[in-house]
């Protein structure tokens, strides 16, 4: 009876939202986005396809001069892609930890949509290998890595261990070049936030020398709404040092720092986050922005800089006065959870030392916005432009049938992009046509 009744809630939601985007996502996309006043709603608004999934034969679209295929099929739920150097692909299947009590009506609704768009399939909690087959074409073989993790994301190798983020904690893992499987629970290197895990995926990225680890926590709550006092240590990046495991706050106000990247000009670390929801369809942008050490940007008390979010019980205007503007918006709602800066040679010249990002799309907008991998340039260590659509297709032209949705991105051995799809359980490669 309740989930009937939840589904007529969901239905009515739906159908009695109609408040649209006044902005295209490239409108919003730069140093200064158009930021319209904020709104409070009843209930905010939506727009949900229904996950389909993709028939056989089906794939994504690619821009001029590209090919993609499908590399893996089947998977559960695959959130993040690594290559490693002898040319094997790690893919992290991964559910979400479902620790979240459901308390209010709002949060039995979300259930409902993520489980009609297909972004809350259950995953396989583990890391699964792909290796290229000996023939070079069709899909790539696939090996139980690691089992048994709890809701995995971030991998990172440094030397012989790989360190892979599980929801909770940072373990390490001995790596032998060439192996398919690792047996054991690994060893943990250090805890990580996880009171409730609101935002539960903790992105992963070593330090050039191979000393630290950075972790991006997402926040607890929308905007504060379950009390500070679970968001301790999270809307943050971390610092872990490889040789003891302690951990510092490297910079904090992120709401849900979903990437980590190093610049390959600069050297300067990079994130990709996403902003707030049910202030409007325009509201907030999602954004790139180098991070940079002690700063503070916002959450939950402000956004893009000072703008300050009135629904914050308790305000505080002297971190408003400390809020870091973002580098790039890049459109609201796009829900961006994957970022890689290209510096291989297989893709065309375009495509070289600017950021591909995996815009995993969101219910919060009405058009929809995101699905889309895009690409964003970048000129003397800084982003140029607008984002360009390079992958798309995920969603249907009539925005009613979803098949996937982008999340982490790599480059492999060759220079090829590599795309996870969890909604569509599927690896994308994606080179040069012709290539």
């Amino acid at each position: 009876m309740r989930t009937s009744l939840v589904s007529m809630a969901v239905a009515a939601c739906l159908a009695g939202c109609d408040e649209h985007a006044s902005y295209e996502s490239q409108q919003q996309a730069g140093a200064n986005p158009p930021l319209p006043n904020a709104r409070n709603f009843l209930a905010p608004p939506m727009q949900v396809p229904k996950h389909v999934g993709w028939k056989s034969g089906e794939t994504p679209k690619v821009a001029d001069g590209l090919k993609i295929e499908g590399i893996a099929s089947g998977l559960e739920h695959p959130r993040q892609v690594y290559a490693l150097p002898n040319g094997d692909i790690l893919v992290a299947e991964s559910s979400s930890p479902d620790e979240e009590p459901v308390t209010t009506p709002k949060q039995l609704i979300a259930g409902m949509v993520q489980t009609r768009s297909g972004k809350e399939a259950k995953g396989g909690n583990r890391i699964t290998l792909l290796r290229k087959p000996a023939n070079g074409s069709g899909e790539w073989e696939k090996h139980v890595f690691i089992d048994h993790l709890h809701s995995p994301f971030g991998m990172q190798l440094v030397g012989n261990t790989l360190f892979v983020a599980d929801t909770d904690a940072i373990l390490a893992f001995p790596y032998q070049t060439g192996a398919t499987h690792i047996d054991g629970t690994g060893v943990e290197l250090t805890d990580l936030p996880s009171t409730i895990n609101h935002h539960w995926t903790k992105a992963l990225l070593a330090s050039p020398d191979g000393k630290k680890l950075y972790v991006g926590v997402g926040s607890n709550s929308n905007v504060g709404e379950n009390g500070l006092e679970v968001e301790y240590r999270r809307a943050a990046v971390l610092e872990v040092d490889i040789a003891t495991g302690g951990s510092r706050v490297f910079a904090s106000g992120i709401r849900n720092p979903t990437s980590l990247q190093w610049e390959p000009k600069t050297g300067k670390l990079w994130a990709v986050a996403n902003e707030r929801d049910e202030i409007g369809a325009d509201l907030v942008p999602d954004y790139l922005t180098s991070v940079k050490e002690h700063a503070f940007y916002g959450w939950p008390y402000s956004y893009y800089g000072q703008h300050v979010d009135e629904r914050v019980h308790q305000q505080r205007p002297d971190l408003v006065q400390k809020a870091i503007k973002p580098d790039y918006a890049i459109g609201s709602h796009v829900a961006p959870l994957g970022l890689l800066f290209y510096t291989g040679g297989n893709l065309p010249e375009q495509y070289r030392g600017g950021a591909f990002i995996g815009e995993h799309g969101s219910w919060d907008r009405s058009p929809l916005a995101g699905y889309a991998v895009a690409y964003v340039a970048f000129q003397d260590g800084q982003p140029v432009g607008a984002p360009k659509p390079v992958v798309t297709g995920f969603v249907s032209a009539d925005e009613k049938q979803l098949r996937g949705a982008p999340v982490g991105l790599a480059q492999d051995k060759d220079g090829a992009l590599l795309i996870a799809d969890d909604a569509g359980n599927a690896v994308w490669r994606v080179t040069k046509a012709g290539g």
